[in-house]
């Protein structure tokens, strides 16, 4: 068995927003944390939901049709097809899992590289 993995340290590694980092992957997932701040490019995902859990902060999840707002300790899963855009008006951590190489834009041309914490 692998050792434990603090979040909150492997959030310490980085100061960058919008830069997800892989934390374990488990079942061809990736367990990611973020730092997020300012507004994210409308997108979708056409092969998989998308999972928001939110560590620290305030975060909009803007859908075409309402704002789903999520504080520390809640999450939201955006299902797969569905246009959104996330809105950080202050810094905000999150725990991010999706399958492994899913673009963060949904279109892998435009997606930021894969890192590890």
């Amino acid at each position: 068995m692998a050792d434990t993995i603090s979040l909150a340290q492997k959030l310490a590694t980085f100061s960058d927003h919008w830069s997800p980092r892989t934390v374990a992957t488990f079942n061809d997932n990736d367990v990611m944390v973020v730092k997020v701040k300012g507004e994210f490019t409308w997108h979708k995902h056409d092969d998989t939901d998308d999972f928001f859990l939110v560590l620290k902060g305030v975060l909009d999840i803007e859908l075409r049709d309402r704002t789903v707002t999520l504080r520390a300790g809640e999450l939201f899963v955006v299902p797969r097809g569905v246009e959104h855009r996330p809105v950080a008006r202050e810094e905000v951590h999150l725990l991010l899992i999706e399958p492994t190489g899913t673009p963060n834009t949904g279109d892998k041309a435009t997606a930021a590289p894969r890192k590890l914490a």
